[in-house]
């Protein structure tokens, strides 16, 4: 198994990285103002606009540590990956796979279930913890709505039905989303879900969180072999790592259900944000900070895995899920076990 090491995030606007030895030092003005063995780091994740060396960059390919590029207001920008490593036979079975109508049909019937059965529970779970955030009923329509959708699935064979129901059923779930807050209700108001840019408090902090657990997924597919550019659900757009956001469906509800409480327990407020010019609402230096803080916990919380049964760190399940997949593609294993959060 997979050992989970330290994400280093360089939300210093200024910072330069460089690469010393085996270290990667961080840089102020010229002047070194931090250093860190690159044998502790995992993956780093630059909100700095200087950027990074060359020499930093190679090293991270070499030893296989992720290097991400993301905008202060959490956009992807973009990913160094050295030369490809991994089984050209296990890629050359994932295209073929997902090339065969019916079993990429059946995959992102799967996914898109999978999605609504944790979309549901989390607003279950709410209800159930906070009965007054349903006090008009809408909660229970919506929960009513997503499990009728499950059953829909079942009967669809095409896929833009499936991409329909799966946008339906999002858009009716935003639309009840901040129902969920019950602290900070007007500041993290949500009309609707924006996303380039994010308009309002709410989007931003899921915008952001969104692309740092994608970057994670994206990792874990290469890790074990796979492409994370060829995907199901996200058709292939150049510089997306598409699959990465397919298997990131199943991920959303554990993004979602941290930015609720964060909220709910004031840990964000809206001091923690910046409007732009443009309208759109970026996390500020310290919220980011607070944020990635919380994330970095989720991710080390140790819970069981609903299919392997084996109690593990949250941040090690991206690559319990590749895995599962790369197996799925091999024919080791029946099907790939969507993850379902309890």
């Amino acid at each position: 198994m997979r050992k989970l090491l330290n994400t280093l995030y360089i939300t210093r606007p200024e910072a330069y990285l460089s690469l010393d030895g085996e270290n990667v030092a961080m840089l102020l003005d010229g002047k070194e103002a931090a250093r860190l063995p690159l044998s502790n780091i995992e993956s780093i994740i630059c909100m700095n606009y200087p950027g990074c060396s060359p020499a930093l960059m190679g090293k991270c390919a070499e030893e296989q540590i992720g290097l991400c590029f993301v905008s202060p207001g959490g956009r992807f920008l973009a990913r160094v990956t050295g030369p490809i490593k991994g089984n050209v036979f296990l890629r050359k079975q994932q295209m073929e796979l997902f090339s065969d109508p019916e079993k990429r049909t059946a995959l992102i019937r799967n996914l898109i279930t999978a999605k609504l059965k944790n979309t549901r529970s989390l607003l279950m779970r709410s209800r159930r913890d906070y009965p007054m955030t349903d006090e008009n009923g809408e909660l229970s329509r919506c929960i009513d709505m997503l499990e009728y959708n499950q059953k829909k699935l079942l009967e669809e064979k095409d896929e833009n039905t499936l991409r329909g129901i799966e946008g339906q059923s999002a858009k009716e779930y935003f639309n009840v989303f901040d129902l969920l807050f019950t602290q900070q209700k007007e500041d993290f108001a949500l009309l609707r879900r924006t996303k380039r840019p994010p308009l309002d408090l709410t989007n931003a902090m899921l915008s952001f969180l969104y692309t740092i657990c994608t970057n994670d997924i994206a990792s874990a597919l290469e890790c074990v072999g796979l492409d994370p550019y060829i995907g199901l659900f996200h058709t292939l757009r150049p510089g997306r790592a598409s699959l990465a956001c397919d298997i990131m469906e199943e991920f959303r509800a554990l993004v979602e259900r941290l930015v609720i409480t964060m909220v709910n327990l004031k840990m964000v407020q809206k001091s923690d944000f910046e409007k732009q010019i443009s309208g759109a609402v970026w996390l500020n230096d310290d919220g980011r900070k607070k944020v990635i803080t919380a994330w970095q916990d989720k991710k080390n919380e140790c819970i069981s895995h609903p299919f392997i049964k084996e109690k593990m760190p949250i941040g090690l399940f991206p690559y319990v899920q590749a895995n599962l997949l790369a197996k799925y593609i091999r024919s080791e294993i029946e099907a790939y076990p969507n993850l379902i959060w309890g």
